[in-house]
């Protein structure tokens, strides 16, 4: 493969021949350095951190008992990513791709008089830590036509999971890790000819569902400075309740979803829609909201604490994910953290109320070095 060497890839013969006779140290070894990047394969496959750890175990446990197996005829990346490729498709056929509420159906009138009821979490799409990205900046090869940090950006995710799972594999493997057309056929065991049929459709259907420009182009425009005036701007609105304020810093047709709620808010509704949410929603005053940076899926985000009186502190309630189009926020994704137990819709109008959901605690806040309270 034409990939970036890692350390691994001139990994001794001796280590090789010790983990082929049952030597699990020498296994780790081998494997580890891959380990990071084959997560975010596995999550651009899969949409989902927790899916993609399944799924990354599933593959180290075949590489394990395939080893003594494995020739050489390879890289021992390549072969791991075969391996990887392999066992997210056969994860991909027990269950259903998951989507940003956007994808899964209309907005919401911010007029009703409560939201609805949370969809189940593994119908969504989910965060990922940049530190877990695995990779450097730039193309995972020459041939790559995106960028490593391009290929986990929310958009791009969503869109991936639209792709029938061969197209998807194909285009992962052709698009982001630059492999040819026949080391992909060999990977997948198909034809040229299929891999290059998938990779045209593939293709077609994802630039219909991704922005014009890419998250990583925006913050290059931008740069530090203008990303920092931003999103200093949004959050100073936010701190002072303005609701104007927030909304004067998103684009016209800007979106704000909220999973694991199917509800999302702006979009063709515009403005007038965007305030209507933030009036009978965040900021309505009646709860109390402090932030903190952070970074996900290569884009800028928010962590937001909400006050609880009990305890007298702020707990944490949704990791706010944020797209930029020009100098203004397009997309707002909020990937809230607390229980969706309740059959009552009334609880969700007051969802900071909810408790703590411990697995989605440590998925979006503790996995991205996020305290678990702000004092």
């Amino acid at each position: 493969m034409t990939g970036r060497a890692r350390p691994a890839e001139g990994a001794s013969t001796a280590r090789l021949d010790a983990a082929r006779n049952g030597d699990e140290r020498a296994f780790t070894a081998l494997v580890e350095p891959y380990r990071g990047e084959l997560t975010a394969h596995c999550y651009r496959m899969l949409g989902s951190l927790h899916d993609a750890e399944d799924a990354l175990q599933e593959s180290m446990l075949r590489a394990w008992r395939g080893i003594g197996r494995f020739e050489g005829r390879s890289s021992l990346r390549s072969w791991l990513y075969t391996i990887a490729t392999n066992a997210c498709l056969s994860a991909i056929e027990r269950r259903k791709p998951r989507q940003h509420p956007i994808d899964y159906g209309p907005r919401t009138d911010p007029d009703a008089a409560v939201p609805g009821l949370p969809v189940a979490e593994s119908a969504w799409i989910e965060p990922l830590p940049d530190e877990l990205l695995g990779v450097a900046d730039g193309p995972m090869a020459p041939e790559a036509r995106y960028e490593a940090r391009e290929a986990v950006e929310l958009a791009f995710i969503a869109a991936l999971q639209h792709l029938p799972p061969n197209q998807r594999a194909v285009l992962i493997l052709r698009e982001v890790l630059g492999y040819s057309a026949r080391e992909t056929a060999a990977t997948l065991e198909t034809s040229l000819a299929a891999v290059n049929s998938a990779l045209q459709r593939a293709r077609a259907r994802l630039e219909d569902r991704l922005p014009d420009r890419s998250q990583q182009a925006t913050l290059r425009i931008l740069g530090d400075d203008g990303v920092r005036a931003v999103v200093g701007a949004y959050v100073d609105a936010w701190d002072r309740e303005d609701i104007d304020g927030v909304v004067a810093m998103l684009t016209e047709e800007a979106t704000f979803s909220m999973p694991p709620m199917p509800t999302w808010y702006g979009g063709s509704g515009g403005h007038p829609e965007l305030r209507g949410f933030l009036r009978a929603g965040p900021l309505t005053g009646e709860w109390r909201w402090k932030h903190l940076p952070a970074r996900a899926n290569g884009q800028h985000a928010l962590a937001f604490y909400c006050w609880h009186e009990p305890d007298r502190t702020h707990h944490p309630f949704a990791l706010n994910v944020l797209s930029f189009e020009d100098r203004r926020i397009s997309d707002v994704t909020c990937f809230i953290n607390r229980s969706i137990d309740s059959d009552d819709p009334d609880d969700y109008v007051r969802f900071p109320n909810q408790p703590l959901d411990p697995r989605r605690t440590e998925a979006f806040f503790l996995r991205f070095g996020l305290p678990d309270r702000i004092d």
